[in-house]
Order: C-alpha cells, then structure tokens, then sequence
C-alpha cells in the first residue's frame, strides 16, 4: 500500500470520543428495544450523526444508514459498509450494573450497544478523516434494527437496496470469552446457517393396550428423534458442520393413551453454503421415508434462516492489519468456529467483507456468554471497536479491490477456516 496516511491523526480523534461513546453506549443499554421497536435507539443514534454534519436515513421502519465522505460515482473510488447491529433480547437483565435495563424483561445481552457505539463512533472518526482528506474511500454506515428475529434486518436492508455501490462489508461481534484488547479472526466460516424445523406427526389416537390399531405418534418421533439426525450425519459431508440438534419435543399427557398429535422442534445448522441450500430438501426426503412404516401423517415445516458468515480472505487480512495497528501487534488470535447463527451474513452473500470477534472480557473476570442476562462487557471494548473499523475503512482506499469468486450471487465458502497468519 502507497501513501496511506499515518494512523497518529485517527487515533487522535477516536481518543476525544472514548468517553462519550461509553455514555451513549450505558443511555442504549438502560433502554434495550426489541427488533422492529428500536425506535428511541435509533433516534439517539440520528441525533448524535445530525450532529455531526451528517444526513443519516431511513430505509425501514427502524435503523439508518448513514454515508460518509467522497461519493464513489465522483472519482471512482469504493465504498464500504460498516454495520453495527441495534436490536435487543426478551431476555432479563441480571447484572446489577447502575445503567441496568428499565425495560422489564428486556436487555442488550447479545452487545448490540457495543456495536452500534463502535460503529457511531468510527463514523465520526471517519467523518472527521474525510473533512481533512484523510479518507480515500466512501463509506456507509449501517446501524441494523432486528438482527435476532426473522424476517431480519438484514434481509429487509438488502431488499431495500443498502448494499447499492458498496463493494465490501466489515463488522465486529462481542465476544465475552475474549479478553478485552483481543480480536478473534478466521478466514472462511466463523458462524453457521441456522434454519427451524418442526415435524407435526398425527393418527387416530388410541389405547396404549391396543397400539397397532392406530399410529404410534410417541414411537414415531421417537424414531425421527433417533434417526433423522443420524441419517444426515452420513448423507451430509462431515465438513460442513452440519448438526440438526431438537429443542423440544410434545406429545400426550396420559400414560395409557397414544396421543393423537406430536411435535418435536430442532434446529439444524451447517457451516456450508452448499450444504445449507440442499438440506432442506434432504430432510424432506428423510423424514418422510423414516415415517413410512408407521402409518402416521406428517407435517414438515422448515424454516430458512440465515446463511453462515464467510470471511474473505482479503478483507480478513485488511481487518488483521488495522486491529495490529490500533491495538497492538499481538490483538489478533485464531477464532474457532461457532454454530451460532448471525445474519450479517446476508450481507456477504452479496459482496465479501468479514466480521472479527471483539473480546470483552475483563481480565480476570468470569467468562460471561451471550443472551444471557448477566453479561457484562468491558467497555473499553467500545473504543477498539470504533479504532479497528475505522482503520479499516480508511486501508480499504489503498488495498486492491477484492475478487472472491461467486456463484449465484453468494460468496463460495472454502471448506473450514484457514488459520489467521501474520503478516
């Protein structure tokens, strides 16, 4: 890369925003808001870019989109997304803490207002660089509502055209195993497709004394339960990380009466993109031939959800490069893989980008987990957030432009992660 500026002016400015970032990120905590409703998040969040000089809007009921400095069309240069998520849980808040949720049974334990504050606050960064000719690169915010429910923020975004002239996106993920100052980084597959599927099984109904004169609904989910999973173990490749894992099972309520209905609901995930497109007729087939036998009638209903996240390699390598900068040459360490769907992924099934995982756990505190409502963050994670963005956003100008290949409008996902080499 030549002529990239010296990072000493934007650390410089994200310096002067530390402090106030944490103070907007306690005023989105203590006021979480589920997906669809973040209607005060996201009046905040315009206020403060207004503020700023800047003309966030809307494309859906909740969320904006923000751009920031020059306009690609102009000189023909790129423009990148940055995209910080703004929903919250129904999920009790637990910790305490005096800027604690005064919503009832609502919180932010997933660190969207960790997100949306890194975001913010690398776009001011950005807006900043821009105005003094430090920003080569055109780059549009996006502070998402509803990324934890279906349909997600995400998808209604891209069908509202917010990907229109972005050539890349880049995010960040708590991660509240992950010491603060660390970023956990993985080329390929770091979240897995997660799609619902719930099986209705009904008959007759009957008498325990006298099964075969009806169908055994209680037998035969016991027999999908068992089965179908293992089925799909060996017609599915073991690379892809498939796993169809049940949540719930209901079916009768007396000891010596075979029920005339039963449900068992699951979820099944892949770490593949090819795999996520043919499961769903897989399980179809699956399903129905276990069933066969039994005499029952069958009701599948399997839910898509989201694709898993693939990083580019490229823009990995990008992201690496400015968390080594803005944190230090040792930040960045090998992530594993989760099972966990995330749906920034719909983004990258349009154009390649990468999202790194944030540590926010204090140094020598418990290791908390996410959607639990005892989470608590470091929130010196807020400010490596914004710095490690906004230094990717302004290497994004110097880099080659990335060319990962694609099929069907989907960024092909390699098989497994390669591990995260330095430089």
């Amino acid at each position: 890369m030549n002529d990239v500026p010296p990072v000493d002016r934007l650390l410089q400015l994200a310096d002067e925003l530390d402090d106030e970032l944490v103070a907007l990120r306690r005023q989105i905590h203590s006021n979480p808001e589920l997906g669809w409703m973040e209607r005060e998040t996201t009046d905040l969040l315009a206020d403060r870019l207004r503020a700023a000089g800047l003309s966030p809007r809307r494309l859906t009921s909740t969320g904006l989109v923000c751009d920031i400095g020059p306009d690609p069309r102009a000189r023909g240069r790129r423009r990148i997304g940055l995209r910080g998520d703004i929903d919250a849980l129904p999920v009790t808040e637990t910790t305490g803490l005096p800027f604690r949720s005064r919503n009832k049974g609502l919180s932010h334990a997933c660190g969207h207002d960790v997100h949306a504050s890194a975001v913010l606050g690398a776009g001011l960064v950005l807006a900043r660089l821009a105005e003094e000719d430090l920003l080569p690169v055109g780059v549009r915010l996006i502070l998402q509502p509803a990324e934890e429910v279906q349909p997600s923020g995400a998808k209604s975004l891209l069908d509202a055209g917010v990907l229109d002239g972005v050539e890349q996106m880049y995010a960040v993920h708590c991660a509240p195993k992950l010491e603060v100052g660390r970023i956990g980084s993985r080329i390929g597959p770091i979240t897995a497709a997660s799609d619902n599927v719930t099986i209705t099984v009904r008959s007759n109904g009957g008498h325990t004394s006298r099964p075969h004169l009806t169908g055994d609904v209680v037998y035969a989910l016991g027999h999908i339960i068992t089965q179908l999973p293992a089925v799909l173990d060996r017609r599915l490749d073991p690379r892809s990380g498939a796993n169809l894992t049940w949540g719930a099972v209901n079916a009768g309520r007396a000891p010596n009466t075979i029920p005339a209905s039963g449900t068992v609901t699951g979820t099944l995930r892949s770490l593949d993109v090819e795999t996520w497109e043919r499961a769903g007729a897989l399980v179809d087939d699956v399903v129905h031939e276990l069933l066969a036998p039994y005499g029952v009638e069958v009701d599948l209903k399997h839910i898509r959800g989201m694709p898993p996240v693939v990083n580019d390699e490229q823009c990995v390598r990008m992201l690496d490069g400015a968390a080594r900068e803005v944190v230090s040459s040792e930040a960045v360490v090998l992530t594993e893989q989760s099972l966990g769907g995330e749906d920034f992924a719909w983004y990258l099934s349009r154009v390649p980008g990468a999202m790194v995982r944030l540590g926010t756990r204090t140094p020598g505190a418990p290791a908390y987990d996410l959607h639990q409502g005892d989470l608590v963050v470091d929130e010196r994670a807020i400010g490596i957030g914004m710095r490690v963005l906004a230094r990717t956003a302004q290497l994004a100008g110097y880099e080659p432009r990335v060319t990962a290949p694609t099929r069907g409008g989907r960024v092909r996902p390699g098989r497994g992660g390669a591990p995260v080499r330095a430089r």
